[in-house]
């Protein structure tokens, strides 16, 4: 099987602009897969022995605490922006989080993140906002919006 993190990062580097410092690095990737609970999905990258980290087109990461879910990141590639890889993406870990036992999912986003309208269209609703949450940003600091999606 292909490296899940190699692939990550292969969409991390182009999918997050830097200006607004949300990308993770890949230790930090690579020490979030080795935590009990967080699952990821690679769209893309093949099966099995087939996996190549160089075909990713996006990946999805999360983090699973009892019946609860947090989405840390989703992410595709520019050239594939448009074409249904996030919606897919999003609609298949929303499927795998409800055989998980996973009954609500949470994700923050940063305000202005051109993905709200997919977050809203799969059902997410807005239920709270942090002021100033990323420090990291140019221009910055700016807020992230809370969402939350209820399976139950």
């Amino acid at each position: 099987m292909g490296n899940p993190v190699e692939a990550i990062m292969v969409v991390m580097r182009e999918a997050f602009d830097s200006r607004y410092g949300e990308a993770w690095t890949e230790r930090q990737v690579a020490d979030a897969l080795l935590t009990p609970n967080t699952h990821f999905m690679i769209s893309g990258w093949g099966d099995g022995a087939e996996c190549d980290p160089a075909k990713a087109t996006g990946f999805a990461l999360s983090r699973q605490a009892l019946d609860e879910e947090e989405l840390l990141l989703i992410a595709v590639r520019p050239q594939f922006r448009g074409t249904g890889v996030g919606r897919q993406l999003l609609a298949d870990f929303i499927a795998e989080a409800r055989e998980r036992g996973t009954i609500k999912i949470f994700l923050e986003m940063r305000c202005g993140n051109r993905a709200e309208h997919l977050y809203r269209k799969a059902g997410f609703v807005q239920v709270g906002l942090r002021r100033g949450y990323y420090r990291g940003a140019l221009g910055g600091p700016i807020d992230a919006i809370t969402f939350a999606l209820d399976l139950g």
